[in-house]
């Protein structure tokens, strides 16, 4: 028995949301007497974190402290439309959303304040603490929490704003067929290092690297987490999870998640990553989103990584011990590629 170790790498231009329909995302966005501020959204946050980030963008637009915000991601029949959190379209599609629509409503609560100070809107600003104050004049200023009594008990205002975010459906070129698919692509390059047992075909994770592109990290401690889970997932992908032979017929599929195949704590290894900043003109303060980018290129990366190993080529997912030793078995025995 010999393990031979390789190093394969991948990288990859993700496409954020699609252009099919226009895929829209739509937001609103509203005061509580007590001047806290709920977002009412559709799309549901799946654990990426969505509530969180757009919970910051809501909290930054109107200038109130992020605490003073709360995400509802109830469902279709009580939040406006949207088209889904898929596509990795979460971040840029559904926050420029919420955006446009905590601009509308700091607009009616800027008025608000200034009706209350008798000053005009324009020389208004907010000190990201709940407060409202004269610009150059801190001590002229109103609570959040005050404007938003004034404007509904006494004012009769309602503070509150619509978003939608919607990009035209792309035009089809006639004679070539191009296209544009989605409004911006993040990109990542990741290199991962295994150990292949001849023997027994069995593939061991040793180190990845990796570096992502995603636009601007509005929360990057969010971001790192996703990206380390995202990338076991693909990792998961790539040499665990299968339906087959299970599909269609489930008899001998497993029945629980201890049967389920995937990696365990045990299986985990060395991750550095690296996230690179290049803000997107188009997305919120600059925001792509990671989404499904996480995971995509750890599985041409380890397929590689195996090639490198021992000179076999698996195209088909996962990549079991079992295909691993045919294809070694297959070509006469294992053939260590050049480093890299």
């Amino acid at each position: 028995m010999t393990r031979h170790r390789g190093r394969g790498m991948a990288s990859i231009n993700y496409p954020i949301g699609m252009n099919l329909g226009g895929d829209p995302s739509q937001a609103l966005v509203h005061s509580n007497p007590s001047g806290k501020f709920t977002v009412a959204l559709s799309s549901i946050d799946l654990g990426q974190g969505m509530k969180s980030v757009t919970r910051q963008i809501c909290a930054e637009t109107l200038g109130v402290p992020v605490e003073d915000v709360y995400v509802d991601t109830a469902d279709s029949d009580t939040g406006p439309h949207c088209m889904g959190s898929f596509a990795s379209r979460g971040t840029h599609r559904v926050g420029n959303a919420v955006m446009a629509a905590a601009r509308e409503a700091r607009g009616v609560m800027m008025e608000a304040a200034a009706e209350e100070l008798e000053v005009n809107a324009a020389d208004l600003e907010t000190d990201g603490r709940g407060n409202i104050h004269v610009k150059g004049a801190p001590h002229r200023s109103i609570s959040t929490k005050d404007v938003a009594i004034a404007a509904q008990f006494k004012q009769g205002k309602t503070i509150s704003g619509r978003g939608i975010f919607l990009v035209p459906l792309s035009n089809v070129d006639p004679e070539t067929g191009e296209m544009s698919p989605a409004t911006c692509y993040a990109h990542a390059c990741l290199v991962a290092e295994v150990d292949v047992d001849d023997e027994t075909g069995e593939v061991a994770m040793v180190r990845m690297d990796s570096a992502y592109e995603l636009g601007r990290a509005l929360n990057p401690r969010l971001v790192e987490q996703q990206l380390v889970g995202g990338a076991w997932m693909g990792v998961s992908h790539a040499l665990y999870e299968t339906p087959e032979p299970y599909y269609p017929d489930p008899v001998h599929g497993p029945r629980d998640f201890v049967e389920y195949l995937m990696p365990g704590p045990g299986d985990i290894c060395p991750h550095d990553i690296a996230v690179l900043e290049r803000p997107a003109p188009d997305g919120p303060f600059g925001a792509k989103g990671p989404g499904e980018m996480c995971a995509n290129p750890v599985l041409p990366a380890v397929a590689n990584a195996i090639f490198n190993a021992v000179g076999v080529r698996i195209d088909d997912l996962p990549i079991t011990p079992e295909k691993v030793l045919r294809a070694i078995k297959a070509q006469g025995g294992a053939r260590p590629q050049a480093r890299r």
